[in-house]
């Protein structure tokens, strides 16, 4: 029998470091710092659950959510075993899952199947890193002759649906996948290869939104025997996620900040210090730390840190004088947004927004007192912001015509500007800031 499941399930779409992963992602390192998730002997740390949209389950009352695990268990006990170490699977039956919900982690394991099966790895609740028969005919159109190891559920020509080669082994042999998930970005080795590179997972049960910050692991079932061993998974630290994020894509990355001095700023320097290599706004001051050069269109990557109810912004485009969130093409919030006293807010105003003009998708920050990763890209009137891998904004300014409180923004149009922090008397810090230029026209980049 399958161990009942008690804990509830909860959604939670809401709610200078070293370089830790400063080579590729490899199949073969050490499992340093991996635990196993299963034990070789039970299902002890696992309950059953279908292909089930985990919005609906979150909406379920208790009463209603443990009947309905309770019945997925029941059935899940006459499809799964264990034997001689492996989970073995018939085909058949609700996915096994595990109990604990999981952010940012890698995960490894073993795979062996049949021909023409078809299964794959459930990521945060959401379908899939896809298994199948590469030699199966039948279902080449659809891709099983690319191989294992895509994101299958990915929208049809976005990076990583389909693996970048083929990597699966003869039947009979197992297959080693190690994934490693930071928000939504996903990284696939089979075997060895990398087969899907930092690619952003979708959210197949919400297109419209974010990939759910947290969630459970699923073994899919799928039409054929399929056996699992070897399991294992490490939890990233935020320290770990961020020098993985920091490491990927990097090139063309110049240093806004040299970790000792305020070099290369201008503006409220005086309200402003270093502290453990990272710029802190010194409390109940205030003023804008900007930068010594303007910029048009760019990439920024900085880590920050939020006291609690921390609130201090990112200026775009600022002219060097006036309210960033006005004079400035924008100002992008920095806020600790679920601390009770911003309850009320306008959704414009919580962490990532364009103030006053769009809002950011919320609960991806981390807990206050810890750092996070944000990228920012500024490409014309477009803005994307990408929280601890997961893109929680995405707007085209021009298109924005309601305004909070109906006041305007003279800055919205402005080409270019100097870049920096708008310093709004609380002690937020930012670390390992560096930027890159883009072109400003079709023209440039030719």
């Amino acid at each position: 029998m399958l161990k009942p499941f008690h804990n509830p399930i909860v959604l939670t779409q809401i709610a200078c470091c070293a370089f830790l992963f400063a080579s590729p992602l490899k199949a073969d390192e050490s499992d340093a710092g991996y635990e196993s998730i299963f034990d070789g002997k039970s299902l002890d740390g696992w309950h059953g659950r279908p292909h089930f949209n985990p919005i609906k389950l979150a909406e379920m009352s208790d009463e209603d959510r443990n009947q309905q695990l309770q019945k997925w268990d029941d059935e899940a006990s006459q499809h799964w075993s264990v034997s001689n170490g492996e989970l073995i699977n018939d085909g058949n039956g609700p996915y096994l899952t595990t109990n604990k919900d999981y952010t940012d982690y890698e995960l490894m394991l073993e795979y062996r199947t049949v021909a023409r099966a078809d299964s794959g790895i459930y990521l945060k609740g959401t379908p899939q890193v896809q298994i199948w028969d590469y030699t199966d005919q039948g279902k080449f159109k659809i891709g099983s002759n690319l191989g294992s190891g895509g994101l299958w559920n990915n929208s049809g020509g976005a990076p990583g649906k389909d693996p970048s080669e083929l990597a699966d082994k003869p039947f009979g042999e197992w297959n080693q996948f190690k994934i490693r998930q930071v928000g939504a970005r996903t990284t696939v080795h089979l075997n060895g290869k990398q087969v899907v590179d930092h690619a952003t997972m979708e959210n197949y049960w919400d297109r419209k939104s974010p990939l759910f910050r947290s969630g459970p692991i699923q073994l899919q079932t799928h039409g054929g025997e399929i056996r699992w061993r070897n399991l294992k998974v490490k939890e990233l630290s935020p320290e770990e996620a961020n020098a993985a994020m920091q490491e990927h894509g990097n090139s063309g990355f110049e240093p806004l900040f040299d970790g000792k001095t305020l070099e290369g700023w201008q503006g409220s320097v005086d309200n402003h210090e270093v502290v453990d290599g990272a710029i802190r706004c010194k409390k109940g001051k205030g003023g804008m730390l900007l930068t010594d050069k303007e910029y048009g269109n760019f990439v920024v990557r900085l880590e920050f840190s939020l006291p609690p109810g921390g609130n201090n912004g990112l200026a775009i485009r600022s002219p060097g004088n006036g309210d960033p969130a006005y004079a400035a093409m924008t100002e992008l919030q920095v806020l600790d947004s679920e601390h009770p006293k911003y309850a009320k807010l306008d959704k414009r105003q919580y962490h990532g927004s364009s103030y006053g003009m769009a809002a950011a998708k919320r609960g991806y920050l981390r807990d206050a007192g810890e750092w996070n990763f944000q990228e920012v890209t500024v490409d014309g009137n477009k803005i994307k912001v990408e929280l601890n891998g997961t893109v929680i904004l995405d707007t085209d300014l021009n298109d924005v015509t309601d305004f909070m409180g109906g006041r305007p923004h003279p800055g919205k149009d402005r080409e270019r500007g100097f870049f920096g922090f708008a310093g709004h008397n609380d002690p937020v810090e930012y670390r390992n800031i560096s930027i890159r230029e883009l072109p400003d026209s079709a023209a440039d980049a030719k």
